[in-house]
């Protein structure tokens, strides 16, 4: 009876070790060097015509931690008006120390200061586009934000 308990116990223990592994692996090898990114929100959705900022949300996950950059001359956050492609550029700062290949991931908040009519309307819908380059020139996926409606 204490054998056949025993090695029940081992056998559980085994199969956790080998659970536990797997999970890290799996997690380790889904990250790509690539960014990636993911729309999380825009606010508001509904605006008069320069009354507001918008709001961008997105979240990202770079493999090896290259997204960012200290120099603040150079963009790397592309935010495109979808109606007339124009396209509004920003920095991300460096999110993980110079010489890591760490994989990170979070949230990052991109404000627009104001949008406009493009036509003589009374009302207007538009979404925009957004992607990321890293350091090493890897561009992200492309996302697109929700529909925003204008208003005069």
């Amino acid at each position: 009876m204490i054998q056949k308990g025993l090695t029940s116990t081992i056998y559980f223990i085994a199969v956790l070790i080998i659970c536990s592994n797997s999970a890290c692996k799996k997690d380790d090898e889904l990250m790509s060097a690539v960014p990636e990114i993911e729309f999380v929100s825009v606010t508001p959705t509904s605006l008069k015509e320069y009354s507001a900022p918008l709001s961008f949300t997105i979240k990202y996950r770079d493999g090896d931690g290259n997204l960012g950059e200290n120099n603040a001359d150079v963009k790397n956050l592309y935010l495109t008006d979808n109606r007339i492609n124009v396209t509004y550029t920003y920095r991300i700062q460096q999110l993980a120390p110079d010489n890591t290949t760490i994989p990170i991931q979070g949230t990052l908040n991109i404000d627009l200061a104001s949008v406009n009519i493009i036509n003589s309307t009374a009302s207007q819908t538009v979404t925009y586009s957004i992607y990321v380059v890293d350091r090493a020139g890897n561009k992200s996926n492309v996302v697109t934000s929700d529909v925003i409606t204008l208003t005069k």
